[in-house]
């Protein structure tokens, strides 16, 4: 097949663009160049930016594809331009959402695709669902021929997958294991979760490409594997050698102390329970399945870190908020302690 990533080199795309050229696919990405020392070699790499419908629209005008997929289109103008500049150049386009656009709060903790889409805590998720709605709409009235594919939280050994961290990342959290110091996990930590590795995310997605039966499809892809944030904390201290110090600190009041940034990513996503039925993908692709644990997952990304200082980024910012927070929820729970309550 002849691919086309526009992006290609993030967290959920590499993986895909690797898988693809060691499978012996004519592979293109269109990007700015910035990052891209982990491409193989021979990928072909159509230097654009996305933002500029112009710019895109020259250097892909020599080509025909089989397949384009989008990674980082996120608000329906964006996904409208795509088909203005695709709707002629492919068989099969490809638009990668997310599994956040699933109803919050659920309705039944296990997801299919025909769990409704509604997100009002997240601009994000709201954002996916528009573009959805957007491309479903060019499917019906033109046959636009796309494919909705929804990751959940995805990853790695590039990325440590947490519930809260700060805007440089996960390391700021691994350090704080690794001084002693209390780790804030949201609600009792009790939820489940879903984490799914990239490589396994890129199994399920290219069996979706050139697959006549995925055209007009969403289908979501993710582990079939199910932990609690007290089991995913617990994993990491255990991988790196020492014990886990939690703070619970309910999703709503971290919302509010974060000026609102955890609201979507917290009471729109990782607060709610996930699990996810995978039946739809397994019928697409037949020899799908997810082989990677997270415990398995986790000790290449921290190893990974380990052989790559540039990576552990210091954010005192977020170390500073940590200790605040933490103090002050200590401090209400030991006034409530001191309260005599009857009912």
């Amino acid at each position: 097949m002849k691919v086309l990533l526009i992006g290609g080199t993030g967290t959920i795309s590499l993986s895909i663009t690797q898988q693809l050229a060691k499978a012996n696919h004519e592979v293109y990405v269109v990007n700015r160049g910035h990052q891209n020392g982990d491409l193989p070699a021979q990928v072909n790499v159509l230097r654009a930016d996305y933002a500029n419908e112009d710019e895109v629209a020259r250097v892909i005008a020599p080509y025909q594809f089989d397949v384009v997929a989008n990674f980082i289109a996120f608000r329906p103008e964006q996904v409208q331009k795509d088909v203005r500049l695709f709707r002629h150049k492919t068989r099969q386009y490809v638009f990668i959402s997310s599994a956040s656009a699933y109803q919050k709060p659920l309705s039944d903790y296990k997801i299919t695709e025909s769990t409704p889409l509604a997100n009002p805590f997240w601009a994000y998720s709201r954002d996916k669902i528009a573009c959805e709605q957007a491309l479903m709409n060019f499917y019906r009235e033109e046959g636009f021929p796309v494919t909705i594919v929804r990751p959940s939280h995805t990853y790695d050994e590039r990325a440590i997958p947490l519930g809260v961290h700060g805007k440089k990342g996960s390391w700021s959290v691994i350090r704080r294991l690794l001084e002693g110091k209390p780790v804030i996990i949201h609600g009792d930590g009790s939820s489940l979760w879903t984490m799914t590795h990239s490589r396994d995310f890129a199994k399920g997605f290219i069996g979706l490409l050139g697959n006549r039966h995925a055209l007009g499809e969403a289908v979501h892809i993710t582990s079939d594997e199910s932990l609690t944030w007290n089991q995913i904390y617990q994993t990491i201290a255990d991988t790196v050698g020492v014990s886990l110090k939690a703070s619970f600190v309910p999703s709503s009041i971290l919302a509010r102390c974060s000026q609102g940034e955890l609201l979507g990513p917290l009471l729109g996503d990782k607060a709610n329970t996930v699990v996810f039925d995978n039946a739809k993908i397994k019928r697409l692709v037949p020899d799908f399945v997810a082989t990677t644990r997270y415990d398995q997952g986790i000790q290449e990304s921290l190893h990974y870190y380990e052989s790559h200082p540039e990576l552990q980024l210091e954010d005192p910012d977020f170390d500073a908020w940590c200790d605040q927070v933490i103090a002050l929820h200590d401090q209400m729970l030991d006034q409530v302690q001191t309260m005599s309550l009857s009912f």
